[in-house]
């Protein structure tokens, strides 16, 4: 999930209007209008809506195409790739697992995992079960996350084990929070070490089934009548394009799952009440200490002093957002792959939860905002504040001059297509302790990217200024072209390479600028 998604989820309750009149709970005519008037306004080509209340599914619908080529129409069964609403699946299996007496929170990581190694000893010997779930390694945002993203690498569990070690922390340990997806994988590891199973496996057994969440999936593999998928879709100038599901990732444990609006009501109600599940609620997935202890706040985080929600904490549970609304606790998780997007929100107090399902980057952020906010808003006896045009006139701008940077880049590149340089003062082969090996070679007259050991992450390369160049990938799913910036020596050959992301809205997971690239 990008940088603009996350600062949607963290910043955009700070927009509000002084209106508090009550407001009647929406009907289904006027959730279809807010539905299809979000679709529109942020060009996005299918949604699945479901809201549970006081124990029932009170709405399950979809809309819009599950792809632009087929236009075959979304349903409530439709199945979307959920992102790190996965996270929240790894808690509870983990919550399993401690039930059992299997394990405890306070486990130490390299009981369970030996080659489990950080940045020092004292973190490495310290680091339990927890430290995986809460964001507060002390490692930067989506640390690492190059070895995922995009999909198509050869990374390895072990090469993840191992990594940790060469980051340098940004921070001390357990004192800030910063979104990490590599930790769940290794939370992932945990689990099949302690189950005996995979954790595709204890998530599908142990989760999904009892649920009968009947046409949810722990993995894409798994996934093998694709009749009702929603396909993935980004936007570039305007106009939507399919692009390839993303695929499986090492573990599924930080962003497997592929569910429904229909199937994921069924998850949260089972969170609603507090593990217990079935017509009678006779049967339990967790106890209710552990989902007390899912919702508690292990990480702190700033809290928006909203004067119309009135809220007064913030952080990070175990795989959930916690805050609070207008008196009412609130629980909730985005979750995005290329593509495709998430959000799920629980109001415990209200005896309310809401699904939103995106199958298009970018607009769906948007739209599952304005979505939530507006239902979520009624149930919390607030006014209709407009979220949909609120967001969509905050955000023209703001896009507008993100892309406008990027677009300034290749200006700049257009401009200096003429610029002479040595090309065999940059050829060579260069490698990064955790990333491993890159070749800059030529290909005729241009000078190409090309990562051993992920293969989308190749490209041509074109002089910008001084000794920075700038790639554009074969990989176009994501906005995730990067600057190339060489050190050289005093005779004027290329000894390494530092790199970043172009576009300021560049989803953190292409942590570039996390390499230290030097030459072999």
């Amino acid at each position: 999930m990008n940088r603009a998604y996350l600062k949607l989820i963290f910043i955009l309750l700070a927009v509000f209007t002084c209106c508090n009149v009550a407001n009647a709970q929406l009907s289904s005519v006027k959730i279809d209008s807010l539905v299809e008037n979000a679709m529109k306004k942020f060009n996005v080509a299918g949604v699945s809506v479901g809201i549970v209340k006081d124990g029932k599914i009170l709405y399950s619908k979809g809309y819009g195409v599950k792809s632009i080529v087929t236009k075959e129409k979304v349903d409530e069964n439709t199945q979307f790739a959920i992102g790190s609403n996965s996270k929240a699946f790894t808690t509870a299996a983990l919550s399993i697992l401690v039930d059992e007496g299997k394990l405890s929170w306070t486990d130490k990581v390299k009981d369970h995992i030996p080659e489990f190694k950080m940045y020092n000893d004292y973190v490495t010997e310290n680091f339990n079960i927890q430290d995986l779930l809460t964001h507060r390694s002390g490692l930067g945002l989506g640390v690492g996350d190059l070895m995922i993203f995009p999909n198509g690498s050869d990374f390895t569990i072990k090469d993840i084990y191992s990594s940790f070690q060469y980051f340098q922390p940004k921070t001390a340990f357990r004192t800030k929070f910063d979104y990490d997806n590599l930790l769940y994988i290794v939370a992932g590891e945990v689990i099949a070490k302690v189950s005996g199973m995979s954790w595709e496996e204890f998530v599908q057994s142990r989760i999904l089934k009892p649920l009968s969440m009947d046409r949810s999936y722990s993995s894409f593999a798994s996934l093998k009548d694709r009749s009702n998928l929603a396909m993935p879709h980004s936007e570039e100038d305007g106009r939507l394009k399919q692009i390839e599901s993303f695929g499986d990732q090492i573990n599924g444990a930080a962003g497997g799952i592929y569910s429904s609006s229909n199937d994921i009501c069924k998850w949260m109600l089972v969170h609603l009440n507090k593990g217990k599940y079935g017509e009678k609620l006779d049967k339990k997935l967790f106890s209710e200490a552990n989902h007390q202890e899912m919702w508690t706040i292990h990480t702190v985080m700033e809290t928006s002093r909203n004067p119309v929600y009135n809220s007064h904490f913030s952080g990070y549970g175990l795989g959930w957002f916690l805050d609070d609304k207008k008196g009412s606790f609130h629980v909730s998780h985005s979750g995005g792959l290329p593509g495709m997007l998430s959000f799920t929100n629980l109001y415990p107090d209200l005896n309310l939860g809401i699904i939103i399902l995106t199958n298009t980057a970018d607009g769906g952020a948007l739209l599952f905002s304005a979505i939530a906010n507006t239902i979520g808003d009624s149930y919390l006896g607030l006014a209709d504040r407009k979220w949909t045009d609120v967001i969509y006139e905050r955000t023209q701008a703001e896009k507008f001059d993100i892309n406008g940077v990027s677009k300034d880049v290749w200006k700049v590149v257009a401009a200096s297509s003429k610029q002479k340089i040595d090309p065999a003062s940059y050829v060579g082969i260069y490698a990064d302790k955790w990333f491993g090996k890159v070749e800059i070679f030529l290909k005729g007259k241009q000078l190409w990217f090309k990562s051993y050991r992920s293969p989308k992450l190749t490209g041509p390369m074109s002089f910008y200024k001084a000794n920075a160049f700038a790639i554009k990938w074969d990989y176009q799913d994501q906005n995730a072209d990067a600057f190339a910036v060489f050190s050289l020596d005093e005779e004027g050959k290329a000894q390494s390479i530092k790199m970043r992301g172009i576009s300021p809205s560049i989803d953190f997971s292409f942590d570039f600028q996390d390499l230290d690239l030097q030459r072999l």
